[in-house]
């Protein structure tokens, strides 16, 4: 990444205080505070309908068969094996490795293992989803905010406006919701951070400077910078990761394990079965054996 000239530096309020780990730092002190907290049925409004708006983006089910007319299942269980399959060739480990692992042992338990991982997989882009929803509606809802807005763009989800206690200023923060750090790998953070302040930099909209930010869901912590492992220096001197215990209070005013609670709540409520206890059904698992035979991976036993 190209290293940031003075021009490129956006001029909000930063900590000055030199003996201050957070040194450099957005100063949140110099920016409109909560002054109120978002009503509990408020906030389960806003949960329920960030559950219903994720499971439109990501289903949270590898399969959705209801409703479908019975000469259509048998092909869209064909089907399903034929894309478990494919899942299971992308995401391996190692190859080798996976073929070593499976040498032995029956392709219906290696269809199970899948369909699991998979619907685990889905589950975490469903919950991405989901947070992000729940962060954007609670900032929207906090009154702490001169705007709000989704940005529509694949780098950002929303965009926050937020005035300075004089009024006399403010700072636009662009954030991209994250569940945890390591959902994007080292490699991945450099180019992340690039592109989302591109969509900063060239957002017509904006007036003043403007903040990145990667808001972190799940994983504790407060704030850090990325930097450059050799030379320390950051890639964004205006990009910074807010991990839960800073990112949900800063735009909710609550906790993020208040807010976890209220999620699992709303689950509890509405009485239906958790994708993780859905078993693949027998002609899923029979496709997926199939095509496993199709490439000479069986012997006479399916093993």
């Amino acid at each position: 990444m190209a290293k940031q000239t003075k021009s490129n530096i956006q001029h909000y309020p930063r900590i000055q205080n030199e003996t201050n780990k957070y040194h450099g730092f957005f100063d949140e002190g110099q920016f409109k505070v909560h002054i109120q907290k978002i009503d509990q049925e408020i906030l389960k409004l806003i949960v329920k309908e960030a559950i219903t708006n994720a499971n439109l983006k990501s289903s949270r089910a590898i399969l959705n068969i209801q409703g479908v007319a019975d000469e259509l299942v048998g092909e869209i269980l064909k089907r399903g094996g034929s894309e478990l399959f494919k899942y299971f060739v992308k995401y391996c480990g190692d190859p080798a490795a996976t073929a070593y692992d499976c040498v032995g042992i029956h392709y219906s338990e290696v269809a199970k293992e899948q369909f699991r991982n998979r619907t685990i997989q889905k589950e975490r882009m469903n919950s991405g989803w989901r947070y992000q929803f729940i962060a954007r509606d609670c900032a929207i809802q906090s009154g702490r905010f001169k705007a709000i807005s989704d940005i529509g763009a694949a780098e950002a989800d929303f965009n926050a406006i937020l005035a300075g206690i004089s009024g006399n200023n403010q700072v636009n923060i662009y954030v991209s919701v994250k569940n945890r750090t390591n959902t994007m790998g080292g490699q991945d953070w450099p180019k992340a951070i690039r592109a989302l302040e591109e969509v900063a930099k060239t957002d017509k909209n904006r007036t003043g400077p403007y903040l990145c930010v990667f808001g972190i869901a799940m994983e504790k912590g407060l704030r850090v910078i990325r930097t450059e492992g050799k030379t320390k220096q950051p890639y964004s001197h205006n990009t910074e990761i807010w991990l839960s215990d800073y990112f949900w209070p800063f735009f909710s005013n609550y906790q993020y394990h208040e807010v976890s609670h209220l999620v699992l709540e709303v689950l509890m409520s509405q009485g239906k079965q958790s994708s993780l206890n859905v078993k693949p059904p027998k002609e899923l698992i029979e496709s997926f054996g199939a095509i496993c035979s199709t490439y000479g991976l069986l012997d006479n036993e399916g093993i």
